[in-house]
């Protein structure tokens, strides 16, 4: 198997972009990408989303885009898991140039949600839901996120400031950044004062709507200035209904896929310099931290609270903000976090960098945590 990089980078700020069409954004990320690769040469492309089907009503979106880009004859397709789908376009991505099919291979995470009305949104999102079992009752994603924050809190005796906060690290995280949706502080207060989304989980708990595209573009490993290398990517699933699994504060997906990915890198999590976890609710958040093995189960969020996954931490953690306040364009969001990790390790992370950054991992969710994507990266 070949060893892998990240040749080339690029994405767009989270926003409501009114101006732009979802093939708009996807171009304009891809562009970037192609740009700081120095090279237009792939001969694959992956696109990874969720809500075009139902909220554009468009599908086919590997040819679309790749004839947007004014290129002909290549393996094209699109990849949805979910709110994972970034992530597992990625893996397949990475698969495909280590084991030798591709030479080049550029993946989009691209989501436009502004065109949908609230509702079609909270449909969209129930969508990772068995929609005969679980979504015909009318519970939403973060309804589903309540369930699991309520009997975390009964288990472990964790109070709901300090879960919150994972929201306000993630904010003064935000503070620089120039492609974040929400790039301003927030006050523990602040967030269990805003209205409730559903009870116990905060408005300002939840990763809002938002349109953008990232894009990422992958070759085989050389050593050249700037490449990141790739040392690991792994995708896993846990039971699907959360009503049926044994321990529902446990996202086993999560654990499932750290071990994978550590296991192929052959790092230990010690030798992890930053983290971006998926947290589209605080608690998400929380239990990432624990399920990745960076935090005793019921643990995570004394971790946070501490400091320990400040910007100046031993352990920083969404440093640009997260899908809480970088935003969560759904199926583009894993695409960010690798986009983002390769800032920080290239050194180009301007007032987000993290000092010596050497080693990161990104972590994306699919559904209530029914599926996962781990990818290790780091800078020789």
């Amino acid at each position: 198997m070949r060893r892998v990089a990240v040749a080339g980078i690029g994405l767009t700020p989270i926003s409501e972009h009114w101006d732009k069409s979802l093939v708009d954004l996807a171009v304009e990320s891809s562009c970037r990408a192609i740009d700081d690769s120095g090279s237009l040469n792939f001969d694959t492309l992956y696109v990874a989303n969720v809500g075009s089907a139902f909220i554009q009503r468009q599908q086919n979106l590997g040819s679309m885009i790749s004839d947007a880009l004014g290129i002909k004859g290549i393996n094209s397709l699109s990849i949805e898991a979910s709110s994972a789908s970034g992530g597992f376009a990625f893996n397949e991505a990475v698969r495909a140039v280590a084991s030798g099919v591709s030479d080049s291979v550029l993946v989009i995470g691209v989501e436009k949600m502004s065109d949908a009305l609230p509702e079609e949104v909270a449909s969209t999102l129930a969508m990772s839901e068995d929609q005969e079992y679980i979504a015909y009752t009318g519970i939403t994603n973060f309804g589903l996120n309540a369930l699991i924050h309520r009997f975390y809190m009964e288990c472990y005796g964790v109070t709901a400031s300090d879960i919150a906060m994972f929201a306000v690290r993630c904010h003064e995280h935000a503070e620089g950044c120039n492609h974040a949706q929400y790039p301003f502080k927030i006050s523990v207060d602040r967030v269990l004062t805003s209205p409730m989304e559903s009870d116990p989980i905060h408005a300002l708990e939840c990763s809002g709507i938002g349109d953008g595209a990232a894009a990422v573009i992958l070759k085989p490993f050389e050593g050249k200035d700037r490449e990141v290398e790739v040392l690991a990517t792994a995708t896993s699933t846990d039971i699907f209904h959360l009503t049926q699994r044994r321990d529902i504060t446990t996202l086993n997906a999560v654990c499932s896929a750290a071990e994978k990915a550590f296991r192929t890198a052959g790092i230990s999590r010690k030798e992890v310099d930053l983290l971006e976890l998926h947290d589209d609710s605080t608690i998400m958040g929380v239990l990432s931290l624990e399920d990745l093995g960076f935090a005793e189960k019921g643990k995570g969020s004394t971790l946070v609270v501490s400091g320990v996954t400040s910007r100046t931490g031993e352990l920083p953690t969404n440093t640009f903000g997260g899908l809480k306040a970088r935003g969560n364009p759904i199926g583009a969001t894993g695409i960010y976090q690798i986009s983002e990790l390769v800032m920080q390790l290239r050194g180009e992370a301007g007032k987000c960098q993290i000092e010596n950054a050497r080693v990161g991992l990104a972590e994306n969710l699919g559904g209530v945590g029914s599926s996962c994507s781990v990818a290790i990266l780091r800078r020789l």
